[in-house]
């Protein structure tokens, strides 16, 4: 039970990374190793924090904090108030960027005629406002923001979702399976389907993205939900002058 509730909070939280820049590789006989691999949770990388007497965690539930024995553990967003920064969002850019960078190629990407920016969106097929920010891609092409897919079966990686998230990839026409899907169409099943969905929705996971759409922005800014074409235009430009 412990290690259900575990996970279940950690889904649901975006926490920081890369605070200091560095991802060390931690020893398999760490004690946070050991004792969150208990807890059913791999722990890849072990950064100094901030704040002394804590570990920042890069996990594939997340990102974490914990005592250097592994006995406390805390999550949530640090603040540097002299600053006024969110140093977890901050930090958290620079593992989505590099996270994203390692599924390039199984992207279903819809490119800009003439590109500017591009966004990389987690999708799933059944979501409402997926749908909705869909049906304004010509709105986002035209404003030369490219479109880059992966995939986040809400459900998880059972049932229909899922299914229908491995059709999708496996077509022949990725866009054109896509563009149907989401406007209500049934997918074609495909037989040896071998789409890298767990993978991606994994990802997702290790972002801290519990539902859709997940919108990341090209200095791995994340947007959790539904924004107009437009509004995404804006925000872009404006991460461009900053």
């Amino acid at each position: 039970m412990k290690k259900l509730v575990l996970a279940g909070a950690m889904l649901g939280t975006s926490l920081s990374a890369f605070a200091n820049g560095v991802l060390a590789v931690p020893d398999a006989n760490d004690p946070i190793v050991t004792k969150f691999a208990e807890l059913g949770v791999t722990v890849k990388h072990i950064n100094p924090s901030p704040v002394a007497g804590l570990k920042e965690l890069i996990t594939d539930k997340g990102v974490l904090y914990a005592s250097a024995d592994g006995q406390y553990l805390m999550q949530g967003t640090l603040i540097d108030l002299n600053n006024r920064s969110n140093l977890t969002e901050q930090a958290l850019n620079g593992v989505r960027k590099e996270g994203l960078s390692e599924y390039e190629n199984s992207m279903i990407v819809y490119k800009a005629p003439n590109e500017k920016h591009s966004i990389t969106v987690f999708t799933d097929i059944s979501c409402g406002y997926c749908r909705k920010l869909h049906r304004e891609l010509d709105d986002l092409l035209e404003a030369g923001i490219t479109v880059k897919y992966l995939a986040f079966p809400r459900g998880g990686l059972q049932g229909s979702g899922y299914a229908d998230l491995m059709n999708v990839w496996c077509a022949k026409d990725q866009q054109e399976a896509l563009t149907e899907a989401k406007a209500g169409a049934d997918t074609k099943v495909v037989q040896g389907c071998a789409a890298p969905i767990a993978e991606h929705y994994q990802l997702g996971q290790s972002f801290g993205i519990s539902g859709t759409p997940a919108i990341i922005l090209e200095d791995g800014t994340m947007i959790p939900g539904y924004q107009p074409a437009a509004a995404l235009a804006a925000a872009l430009e404006a991460n461009k002058s900053s």
